[in-house]
């Protein structure tokens, strides 16, 4: 069941993105974040290229933070880190108690995921958790000039939307999502790169 949100200007939200794929272990990054105004933590795990273990390590690194009591919301780049490990939303709801939102700046094309699942081990199993993050649904930002795309488990499409309006503060990006790709590409790359 979706909780009902009194979304207020400074919700706790924490973005997660990952870092370049340059290695075999890929970086990831959460920035805690008060709105879109203020960045008050930074936490980081690592998933594996390509691996299956990236629900699980997302959900270790938000347990075991000093923020977990605090964190409201969890937005996530996509639902693939580190190539294509995939992330189950339903999984991390349930695991943390805080309601997930996946964005995305494109409609994801489910035949060309599927091609590239073909040439990994557990094809079957990484797309049942592709799938099983449900309904895509777009959204409006800004003056409604732009667009996403959210999946959404533990909260609702319309709670989901104030939340992505709210913390777009600086781009069409949520400024957790978008601090969080600056730090992890940063960290790895040494300066930042690409877009999140």
């Amino acid at each position: 069941m979706d909780r009902r949100f009194h979304v207020k200007d400074e919700v706790r939200v924490l973005g997660i993105d990952d870092s370049a794929l340059i290695s075999d272990r890929i970086l990831i990054v959460g920035a805690f974040f008060r709105g879109g105004d203020w960045l008050d933590g930074v936490m980081t795990s690592y998933v594996e290229r390509d691996g299956m273990d990236g629900t699980a390590s997302i959900i270790e690194m938000v347990r075991k933070s000093k923020h977990f009591q605090q964190i409201r919301l969890i937005m996530l780049d996509g639902v693939t880190y580190g190539g294509f490990n995939p992330i189950d939303i339903l999984s991390l709801y349930e695991e943390t108690g805080i309601p997930v939102v996946v964005m995305m700046r494109r409609y994801p094309d489910m035949a060309q995921i599927e091609k590239a699942l073909s040439h990994l081990p557990n094809k079957n199993e990484r797309l049942e958790i592709i799938k099983k993050a449900g309904k895509i649904s777009k959204i409006s930002i800004k003056d409604g000039s732009n667009s996403v795309y959210v999946q959404c488990s533990g909260i609702g499409v319309e709670d989901a939307e104030k939340i992505v309006l709210l913390t777009s503060t600086r781009s069409n990006i949520p400024e957790p999502l978008r601090v969080a790709h600056l730090i992890a590409t940063g960290v790895i790359l040494g300066e930042s790169r690409g877009k999140a």
